[in-house]
């Protein structure tokens, strides 16, 4: 949701360390079982819709690579987990029958989870995961923001990618006037940008041109991006210019692409960003106001809450070292409003707003605030 005021300040989800995705498929076949894994040697990953089975369950440090295949029916993910579900590493969108390879730089000694996520939802089938040798842990303040931040760099380019991908697959059907299937792509396409939309908000009218609502529409402002779709999908039907708005909406999610990839944020930005996340979740997702045409406002909730958390987990380093309890009491409240978020979830996706009680809508808000107020310390613990 774009408006122009203070209100939308929110911060994409964050990726651990550098993480390189091949992208071509491979013909390898997986064995797997529990032992080490070989000298620099791949570790085979068995990816179906009720197991994850890693063919080794420890690794030195350095460049990690794992080759999964699905052999499930339903689109997987696969990722590497440190210490307080940080993410070292991903790959997204695995169809079944296809092979994927992830190569993460893994330079500390400790423990890990791998995880596959079946239809790409909830905390996936995890796996415990150790690294041994590596170089010391680095303590330095400023390495550690340095750190966060470039974790974050990370993220952004790999769901800048997902999210060009996505767009142009979803624009093909609205321009091939497939309703229906442009109608399930819809929210699936957005969580890649609800995860950088912050991104989006520092290169001028980007944000607007691709995700103003049209409540917020300024005076003689051309209504368009995913909720001008999204009106003509769900509520008007396709109108003359649908395709016009489709291909103008992969031409600004590519403009973004290219812009992202010069920016910088700092830790004080990502502190400041999860805060502001809980925020639109509180304004917008509660409300039903953000996608007042499909109801799919959950999708964007949980990229919102996936988000906070993000920024929470990449900054852990410093904040456990400065103030644990703070840590503690952010880890249980995440707890929570996910565990409510799960109790909505329908297949791959979740419920529409429009089938929320009032009950349930005041519990969430409830837990959402109980959240948010300990979010709003992290700026100032990571600013000393």
């Amino acid at each position: 949701m774009t408006v122009r005021n203070p209100r939308r300040t929110p911060l994409a989800l964050l990726a651990g360390a550098t993480a390189l995705v091949a992208l071509a498929a491979c013909d390898s076949k997986s064995d797997t079982g529990t032992d080490s894994a070989a000298a620099g040697g791949p570790i085979k990953v068995a990816a179906s819709d009720t197991a994850c089975e890693v063919s080794a369950n420890t690794a030195t440090a350095g460049n990690l690579t794992f080759e999964i295949t699905n052999k499930g029916t339903k689109v997987t993910e696969f990722y590497l987990y440190a210490e307080g579900d940080r993410i070292m590493g991903e790959v997204e969108n695995i169809a079944p029958g296809l092979n994927r390879r992830l190569i993460v730089e893994v330079a500390d000694a400790g423990k890990y989870q791998t995880a596959c996520k079946p239809g790409m939802a909830g905390n996936g089938i995890r796996g415990d995961f150790t690294v041994t040798g590596g170089a010391a842990k680095q303590n330095n303040a400023d390495a550690q923001k340095a750190q966060a931040t470039k974790s974050y760099a990370d993220y952004v380019a790999n769901n800048t990618a997902a999210l060009q991908d996505e767009t142009a697959k979803f624009a093909d059907l609205v321009k091939a006037g497939k309703v229906d299937e442009a109608k399930a792509a819809y929210a699936r396409t957005r969580i890649y940008y609800e995860r950088i939309e912050p991104v989006a908000e520092k290169f001028g009218d980007l944000d607007p041109a691709i995700d103003v609502r049209e409540a917020d529409l300024e005076p003689n402002q051309q209504f368009t991006g995913f909720h001008r779709l999204e009106k003509d999908l769900f509520k008007t039907g396709l109108q003359p210019d649908s395709a016009q708005i489709a291909d103008k909406l992969v031409t600004d999610v590519k403009d973004l692409v290219t812009k992202s990839k010069a920016f910088e944020l700092t830790a004080l930005d990502l502190a400041n960003g999860a805060k502001g996340l809980l925020d639109e979740v509180a304004t917008g997702k509660i409300t039903g106001e953000e996608e007042t045409f499909s109801h799919t406002d959950l999708w964007d909730f949980q990229a919102n809450v996936d988000g906070s958390k993000g920024a929470i987990t990449s900054l852990r380093p410093i904040l456990q070292a400065k103030d644990p309890a703070l840590v503690s009491t952010l880890d249980k409240e995440f707890a929570n409003v996910q565990g409510l978020l799960d109790k909505q979830r329908a297949g791959d996706g979740f419920k529409l707003y429009t089938d929320l009680s009032q009950d349930q809508v005041k519990e969430f808000a409830s837990a959402v605030d109980a959240l948010s107020e300990p979010l709003s310390k992290v700026a100032e613990v990571v600013s000393k």
